[in-house]
């Protein structure tokens, strides 16, 4: 994979610290998010890995503890889900997580691949101390590297600066990026994204097809419904109280079963521009998006509002982009920006894009001074971590 011409010099660390050893391997990539984790190797176009994020574990942790699980218990197994709203909850369960991905899915010995982990741009800074305490101590990589999710779909589009807006299965973010530096202050978050909308959706069609019991299909089945037949509607009130305008559309379930979708298609990713549908008292994406660019520096302002691009796999519905524009250009004029029109960068591969730009950078030549060893973890310890990734 060629880096496009913008990332052709990766930037500059804040501090310099001691240059490792060459490495001699192509680096292990995972972009770990709520729903799914995808993982591959650095220089490739796509991740060879795309997994749910969640595990069955032992229902006891190591020291005899009842865990605090999601999911049913069956005999002592449950199912575990580490990352919620693009948080890491259990480590534990992680380290099981990342151990089975590497070994058994990649078939890769950890001891020999450097690791590049992205990490949600909301996270504690903590977790990063966590992240290279699993890697170096637990799996023992010989060394690894943590960036922002933001940064990483940003780079996946050659683009160095600008604002990365989110929407995965967790959490949404509209995190601002200059010279290669996610800019935390000025960074947003949402937590209503694809796993809300789908049980939204569930609560959707239960209340319009009672008679079906539709609360015992599974949630694959709800997701596929999601992801076929739903979109973002241009003009939701408008719509709405127009029965002409719902399209209904059926979808087999299967066993001659089918279900019927009408003002469900549209309703159904509403949420993420009108929160308060779900009783959430807080702004939609779009106004979190207009707040990024309002509280970064009037003098970049113009420069990162020409890039903003759109990552993650809930920023695939039809119709998610233009709507996501026009209420974007609206914030602008509300609030006085008329002569900012920010550019809406949309690539086709988008549901993957974090682990594209962490395949793209973990490749170039100038990335290399970036990683931590684990002869270096093991000198300076956690002050390190937050030295190179903060």
């Amino acid at each position: 994979m060629e880096a496009p011409e913008g990332l052709s010099e990766w930037a500059a660390p804040r501090r310099r610290v001691r240059q490792p050893p060459s490495l001699g391997r192509v680096a292990v990539v995972i972009d770990q998010g709520s729903g799914f984790i995808k993982a591959g190797f650095a220089g490739e176009h796509q991740p060879r890995l795309v997994l749910k994020s969640s595990s069955l574990v032992p229902s006891w942790d190591r020291l005899g503890r009842p865990r605090a699980l999601d999911g049913e218990l069956m005999g002592g197994v449950a199912r575990a889900h580490p990352i919620k709203h693009g948080v890491v909850v259990d480590w534990e369960a992680l380290e099981g997580l990342w151990e089975r991905l590497l070994v058994g899915g990649l078939r890769v010995c950890p001891e020999q691949w450097p690791v590049l982990v992205s990490d949600s741009p909301s996270a504690p800074p903590a977790g990063r101390d966590r992240i290279a305490e699993l890697l170096f101590e637990a799996l023992a990589v010989p060394a690894c590297h943590v960036a922002s999710t933001g940064l990483l779909a940003l780079c996946s589009t050659g683009a160095f600066s600008g604002l990365a807006v989110e929407a995965g299965a967790g959490v949404c973010h509209a995190t601002p990026i200059y010279a290669g530096h996610a800019w935390h202050e000025a960074t947003f978050r949402l937590d209503v994204a694809g796993s809300t909308l789908s049980r939204y959706l569930r609560d959707l069609l239960v209340a319009a097809c009672p008679h079906l019991q539709l609360r015992a299909l599974p949630r694959k089945a709800i997701t596929q419904l999601k992801k076929r037949c739903c979109y973002v509607s241009l003009d939701f009130e408008g719509d709405l109280h127009n029965p002409d305008r719902h399209h209904p559309v059926s979808f087999c379930l299967g066993k001659g079963c089918s279900v019927r979708l009408s003002s469900e298609r549209f309703r159904c990713p509403e949420p993420i521009f009108q929160p308060s549908l779900l009783g959430q008292a807080r702004p939609g994406l779009p106004a979190l998006v207009f707040r990024a660019l309002h509280k970064v520096p009037a003098t970049l302002r113009k420069r990162l509002a020409g890039t903003v691009v759109l990552a993650g796999g809930s920023t695939l519905f039809p119709g998610f982009t233009e709507r996501l524009a026009v209420e974007l250009e609206a914030q602008c004029r509300r609030h006085g920006y008329g002569a900012l029109r920010p550019c809406l960068v949309a690539p086709p591969g988008r549901a993957t894009a974090v682990w594209t730009g962490g395949s793209m950078v973990a490749s170039l030549r100038s990335f290399q001074c970036r990683w931590i060893t684990r002869a270096m973890y093991q000198e300076c310890g956690s002050r390190l971590v937050h030295q190179v990734f903060d």
